[in-house]
C-alpha cells in the first residue's frame, strides 16, 4: 500500500502529538516557553514542530484538542450511565480538580488566541461543541424536545466555562453552590438572589 503525502504527514504529525501528550503528560507547555524549548524538552527539532502545527499555539491547541478527547471518553462513559444532571456533576468535577488548573488556564489561553485568528484554530474551534452535544443528548433523553436540550446544555457549558474563568482569575472565590447553580440556570429555574433587589 502506497499513502499519499498528506496520508504521510498526518502519520508523522500523530506520532509528533503522542510524543508532546507523552512528554507532558496531563499538562500543556506554558505559553511562555518557546516553541525551540518544547522540541528540546520532547527531543525532537523546532522546525519539524513548526511544520506540523505552525507555531506554539499550533502545538497548545492540538495537544489541548487531544486531552480534551480523552476526557471526553471518561465523560462519555458516565454520559451513558447517568442523567443530564450527573454529566454536569462530572464535568465540573473533573475541571476543577487542583491538579487541572494548568490545563484550563492553556484552554483560555487558546480560546483567546482564536477569538483573534478563527481560521488558524478551526479544528480546535470545531471540537468545542463535543460537550454541548452530549449535554443535549441526554437532555432529550430526559425528554425535552431537541431545541430545549440544545438550549439546555448550551447554558450549563456556558455557565461552566464562565465558572472556571472565574476560578482562572480569582483563585477560591469559586461559589460552592457552582453545580446547582448551573443546574438551575440551564434548566430556566430562577436563581435566587443573593442581595435584596430594588
Amino acid at each position: 500500500m502506497i499513502l499519499s503525502s498528506a496520508e504521510r504527514k498526518g502519520d508523522a504529525r500523530e506520532r509528533l502529538l503522542a510524543r508532546l501528550l507523552d512528554t507532558f503528560g496531563e499538562d500543556l507547555p506554558s505559553p511562555e516557553v518557546s516553541l525551540r524549548e518544547i522540541a528540546a524538552r520532547t527531543e525532537t527539532s523546532h522546525a519539524l514542530l513548526r511544520y506540523h502545527f505552525g507555531s506554539l499555539s499550533g502545538v497548545l491547541a492540538a495537544m489541548l484538542k487531544a486531552q480534551r478527547s480523552r476526557d471526553n471518553e471518561a465523560l462519555f462513559e458516565v454520559a451513558q450511565q447517568g442523567t443530564f444532571d450527573d454529566l454536569v456533576v462530572a464535568i465540573w468535577r473533573a475541571y476543577t480538580r487542583p491538579e487541572q488548573l494548568s490545563r484550563v488556564r492553556s484552554f483560555f489561553h487558546v480560546v483567546g488566541l482564536a477569538a483573534y485568528r478563527p481560521e488558524d484554530f478551526r479544528e480546535f474551534i470545531d471540537s468545542l461543541d463535543d460537550l454541548t452535544r452530549m449535554l443535549a443528548s441526554l437532555a432529550e433523553r430526559e425528554g425535552l424536545d431537541t431545541e430545549e436540550a440544545l438550549t439546555m446544555a448550551t447554558v450549563a457549558v456556558a455557565a461552566i466555562r464562565g465558572l472556571l474563568l472565574q476560578e482562572v482569575l480569582t483563585p477560591g472565590v469559586r461559589s460552592e453552590d457552582a453545580v446547582a447553580l448551573i443546574l438551575r440556570m440551564s434548566t430556566g429555574q430562577s436563581v435566587p438572589r443573593t442581595r435584596p433587589g430594588p
